[in-house]
């Protein structure tokens, strides 16, 4: 006669509100180190991971057999890695297509069979931009990655084979980071999404427009009539407005979890709304002659919207630590001491003024974004449950 201990642990309701348990659903206890971790185990999500594995290489093998193909009609014996007709090139066009199609296939995926992904707090009305803005940020990527080969195999050639499996490698690693993109889209990617295409588009309008000085005019020369390609500095503007109008959404809906009813927190939802509306506007109407003093008019309300947020922080944003405090009035008090440096001493010029401003106003929203996603991560249920110890008889 055996005598084993059959220990059961209860969850109180607040833990399984927490982790959005239902009854009969099993969960994996990971133990090291003393700490029990508990974690819901999800078929559907687990079924969703294998399609990410296996459409990743279905895609891949398909796009590298149209790959093989082209060359056989071609009569390519050898392809070089970089310039026309190349592995690169063809990485650049087939990957931001499949690549795209894939982010936004599984996108649909994860929302829609309910596997508690981070995507799900995105609203709909979002998907369109996002979509976008990972084609951009994914072209883009490519494009440099292609560069990079181009300078690091310099001449470097591969028969049509070799040609073909390096190809098959690529896409499938960019379909597999894609398609994980999508599941786990969260606020950390929605904000290096908003990093990248403004700071990107920015540096690209500066080095379009290098050769018309437009340093000697101000910033918002790149969205001019005068300006080369100047559509590029104006959709740069509207797209990351976009971008942040979405990344606003997604933060609140989570937060809204957390604190719900909150009327700070809904001003200052509408007051970063207000920001990004602001931005997208200086896109909108840039500083041509007809538009010239409603792009002004439009960017100081940005600057004061902004200044508004930075001093009314502490009232809106709750548990608002001290350091986040100190570092928002050193910020407010530099862009007050840039704004006498410019319009009264009259040491900096509007081009330096204009950049100094944007990099420590959106500087700061970025800071504050990061604020919002750790009392939205940071929300820890702790209790303290009895473990109950059921005696089993077992003859063996």
């Amino acid at each position: 006669m055996t005598v084993k201990n059959k220990y059961q642990i209860e969850l109180p309701p607040e833990v399984i509100e927490s982790m959005s348990l239902e009854p009969g659903q099993e969960v994996r206890i990971a133990v090291k180190d003393e700490v029990a971790t508990i974690t819901p185990v999800s078929k559907t999500r687990e079924f969703v991971y294998r399609q990410v594995q296996l459409w990743s290489i279905v895609l891949a093998g398909l796009t590298s057999i149209v790959f093989f193909i082209v060359g056989q009609v071609n009569h390519a014996k050898q392809i070089p890695i970089s310039g026309d007709n190349s592995i690169a090139a063809w990485l650049i066009i087939a990957n931001a297509v499949v690549g795209t199609v894939v982010f936004t296939a599984f996108f649909i995926k994860s929302r829609r069979s309910k596997i508690g992904a981070p995507s799900e707090r995105i609203y709909w009305r979002n998907f369109p931009v996002i979509v976008v803005a990972v084609w951009l940020i994914l072209g883009l990527a490519l494009i440099g990655i292609s560069w990079l080969m181009g300078q690091v195999f310099t001449g470097v050639s591969f028969d049509l084979m070799t040609s073909s499996f390096i190809f098959l490698i690529f896409c499938y690693m960019t379909n597999y980071l894609m398609a994980l993109a999508a599941i786990n889209l969260n606020s950390q990617m929605l904000t290096t999404l908003f990093t990248l295409t403004i700071v990107g588009g920015m540096f690209i309008s500066m080095a379009t427009n290098g050769a018309n000085h437009w340093w000697q005019y101000n910033l918002s020369f790149l969205g001019t009539s005068v300006a080369k390609n100047s559509w590029q500095f104006n959709f740069t503007l509207i797209f990351s407005a976009l971008i942040m109008v979405a990344l606003i959404d997604y933060l609140f809906v989570s937060l809204r979890q957390v604190y719900p009813k909150n009327w700070r927190l809904i001003t200052l939802r509408v007051l970063l709304t207000l920001a990004a509306v602001n931005l997208g506007a200086v896109g909108v109407f840039p500083n041509n002659a007809n538009f010239h003093v409603l792009h002004d008019q439009i960017a100081g309300f940005m600057v004061y919207s902004i200044l508004i947020l930075i001093i009314g922080i502490k009232w809106l944003l709750p548990n608002v630590s001290k350091e986040f405090l100190v570092a928002s009035y050193i910020i407010g008090a530099f862009l007050f001491a840039c704004e006498i440096a410019f319009q009264v001493v009259g040491y900096l010029s509007l081009t330096a003024f204009e950049i100094i401003a944007f990099v420590a106003a959106f500087g700061w929203v970025i800071l504050l974004f990061q604020k919002i996603r750790e009392l939205i991560d940071g929300r820890e249920v702790v209790v303290e449950i009895p473990l109950k110890i059921q005696v089993i008889d077992e003859q063996k």
